[in-house]
Order: structure tokens, then C-alpha cells, then sequence
């Protein structure tokens, strides 16, 4: 029987009772037809699900109880930062989606060069809570406890500064000196992997990655497209470093 979970912005704790956020009430009540008394889980990415009922339900939204926790502990051993060139509309999404369920620890949305891409202000900041609403859509979907960070996106070179040291850093590159066969764990067990957006990495990009640490990862002779390259390269690490045995 499928879980149905549900991500809130509040502390959770046993016997408490909250008012769910509009848009989740709107799917339990609208889309899944849930009922007074029917059951939940809630989670606010604190690495727990706690158990949860639906206690009331009227114009005004679904109010529920919340019950049990138990701790989830489904996170990958390999900690992977997705640089990933903000890309258009539903590829975006898409990448977030996919890469979250895939099991990456954070997402760093940056412009480059060659960015199509352009937001500032309002725009942006919506950009970004949409952002967020998709990587939590997708832990309610794949049962993650713990959301992947998904920082404002920022320059190319302000992204690289704001890394933390050491760590495997990667590009996709068919010329690359790794391979995945001999790619060894790194110390720590993170992992930063830098996806170009559409029209793909500049020269001076290149040099700044290049710079920063990063080196070629071959993965196929084919060039990639952003919203499959980034993907691809997350499953392939996690088949080789991580927790997709």
C-alpha cells in the first residue's frame, strides 16, 4: 500500500495538531480523496516521518494530528553537490526532480557564460521557492526525510569560492583523465559535479573549473545533453561509490 507523505515548514512533534499548507490539503482532500480519520505522514527534513490523522477537514483546509516519528535513514554514503547551469523551465525541474531522487546532498543553481537563462529579483527569488517546491515533491515521492539544500543561484565564479575543501570535483568531459572504473572514493566522501547549462561551458569557464580543482570525468564518447548529462553522471556514481548496488 503506498505512504502517503507530505512535507511542512513546522516543527513536528507527538501529539500536536496543525493546519496543512493549502496546496497539500488541496491534494489529500482533492486528488486523493482522504477523509477525516484517514492516515498521513508528515515530514519537515529533520530525517524523520511522523506518523499523522486527519482530525478535520472543511473550506478552511485539512487539520491533522500528528503521531509517532520514526527515524529514515536512506541517504546516499556519497555526498554529491550538483553545480548544474540553470537551465529553461521544465528542464530545470526536471534535473532537481531526477537529481534528488537520485540521492544528491544539495544542488548549486549558477549562471556561466553561456547561460540562456536570466533572473534577477523577484523573479529569482520565485525561481528559487519553486525550486525548492520540486525537490521537496520529490522526497514525498521517494521517500528522502532529509531535503537536498538548494542554494540562489549565483555566478559561476561566487559558486566555486563558496565550495567547501577537499572532495572529488568533476566535469563530464569524453577526453577526461577519470574513468569511471578506476575512480576511487574520495576522502570524506564528497563529491561536486559541475553540469554546464544548454550552450555548454565557455573556454574561460573551463579554465576557472579547471583552476578550482575539477577534472574530466569520461562517461561515454557522446556529448550530453544538460538535463540528461547530470543524471546520467549522479546514477553512474552512485552505482560505482554509492548506495545503487
Amino acid at each position: 500500500m503506498r505512504t502517503i507523505r507530505v512535507h511542512v515548514e513546522a516543527p513536528l512533534a507527538p501529539g500536536i495538531e496543525l493546519q496543512l499548507p493549502d496546496s497539500a490539503a488541496a491534494h489529500l482532500s482533492r486528488v486523493l480523496r482522504l477523509t477525516v480519520g484517514d492516515a498521513c505522514v508528515l515530514f519537515n527534513g529533520d530525517g524523520h516521518d511522523h506518523a499523522a490523522r486527519i482530525v478535520a477537514q472543511d473550506k478552511r483546509g485539512v487539520r491533522v494530528a500528528v503521531g509517532e516519528s520514526q527515524p529514515i535513514d536512506n541517504e546516499s554514503p556519497l555526498r554529491i553537490t550538483l553545480l548544474q547551469g540553470v537551465a529553461r523551465g521544465e528542464k530545470m525541474d526536471l534535473i532537481l526532480q531526477k537529481a534528488t531522487e537520485l540521492g544528491v546532498s544539495a544542488i548549486a543553481p549558477l549562471w556561466s557564460q553561456r547561460s540562456e537563462v536570466k533572473l534577477d529579483g523577484e523573479r529569482a527569488a520565485k525561481r528559487l521557492a519553486h525550486w525548492r517546491g520540486v525537490v521537496a515533491a520529490a522526497c514525498e515521492q521517494c521517500g528522502r526525510a532529509r531535503l537536498p539544500a538548494v542554494t540562489a543561484p549565483v555566478a559561476l565564479a561566487a559558486a566555486l569560492q563558496a565550495l567547501p575543501a577537499g572532495g572529488l570535483r568533476l566535469i563530464l568531459d569524453p577526453e577526461g583523465d577519470l574513468g569511471l572504473a578506476t575512480l576511487d572514493a574520495p576522502n570524506g566522501d564528497d563529491v561536486v559535479l559541475a553540469v554546464g547549462p544548454e550552450g555548454g561551458w565557455s573556454p574561460l569557464d573551463r579554465e576557472q573549473l579547471v583552476a578550482a580543482g575539477f577534472r574530466g570525468l569520461r562517461l561515454g564518447p557522446r556529448i550530453l545533453r544538460t538535463e540528461t548529462a547530470g543524471l546520467a553522471a549522479i546514477a553512474a556514481l552512485q552505482s560505482r561509490l554509492g548506495d545503487l548496488t
